[in-house]
């Protein structure tokens, strides 16, 4: 009995290590700071989009709780804010207040993906979307772009990756878009 207990542990656990390393091949693990929520990566290139608590004096700013910038891979790993154009168009989140310390949040390219930025049981403040019809954390959005414009991508599918805040377990789901 022990054997199918300890093989069934190390199923789960071997599970969870390829599910959190399956990313696209050849894009990075960026640093994941005190304030991270999440980052996007997409097809185009290595760059990737952060989203963290935007706090001023250690408290999250309540009028734009999420400061999105990038982390240009391509050009050495430097640190950059949006351009006007993807924050507006693209790459921005905006913010509506639910209650007192709870949003309800989205791109503003994708309005129908929505997120809840509200604490967790750890009293920190999460983003929880819906992955597999439950509610998650969301740590990862990965884009497929294939082809398009600049203005409009031909985005095929979105794959969210989270965490079951129950069971602490990697989930991941594939969204047609």
């Amino acid at each position: 009995m022990k054997w199918k207990r300890f093989f069934g542990a190390a199923v789960i656990l071997l599970v969870s290590v390829i599910t959190v390393s399956a990313q696209p091949a050849g894009f990075p693990n960026p640093p994941l700071g005190d304030h991270h929520l999440f980052y996007l990566q997409r097809t185009p290139n290595k760059n990737t989009i952060m989203c963290e608590l935007n706090l001023e004096g250690g408290k999250l700013n309540v009028d734009d709780p999420v400061h999105v910038y990038w982390i240009r891979y391509t050009e050495k790993g430097e640190k950059a804010e949006l351009s006007f154009i993807q924050r507006k168009f693209a790459y921005g989140i905006r913010s509506n207040k639910i209650t007192d310390g709870k949003y309800e949040i989205y791109f503003v390219s994708y309005k129908k993906f929505k997120i809840a930025l509200k604490p967790g049981v750890d009293k920190k403040y999460h983003a929880f979307a819906v992955i597999n019809n439950k509610e998650s954390i969301l740590t990862r959005i990965y884009l497929h772009i294939n082809g398009g414009t600049f203005w409009s991508p031909n985005v095929e599918y979105a794959e969210v990756t989270g965490i079951d805040p129950a069971s602490g377990q990697v989930v991941k789901e594939r969204k047609k878009i």
